[in-house]
């Protein structure tokens, strides 16, 4: 069943710049084949339920793995008989107020 999540992995205890932990995490993320999207606070991914779950189980296990704690915040949208949600429910929005985005870069 497809499934949109959003989820933050967050390493903590291991200095003031976190960006080189974060990049591990994204690096799984994207290498999974997922459709998958980062901002500055969240990843989304999409794909069938499992495969999701697994991506977000390694991705957070890369650090905790490592000896690093480790916290996810998850957020999942599972509604049957649709697809490219990621991009589909941004665009309905932007529909209904006449365009995308103009601060999005």
């Amino acid at each position: 069943m497809n499934t949109l999540v959003s989820v933050a992995i967050s390493p903590s205890g291991t200095g003031d710049e976190l960006s080189r932990e974060v990049a591990q995490v994204i690096k799984i993320i994207r290498a999974s084949g997922l459709k998958n999207r980062t901002n500055s606070m969240f990843t989304e991914i999409e794909g069938p339920w499992d495969e999701v779950m697994k991506v977000v189980k390694d991705a957070a296990f890369v650090l905790a793995g490592k000896g690093i704690r480790t916290g996810v915040v998850l957020k999942a949208d599972i509604r049957p008989g649709f697809t490219d949600m990621m991009t589909s429910k941004v665009d309905k929005v932007n529909g209904i107020l006449g365009g995308p985005d103009e601060h999005t870069a």
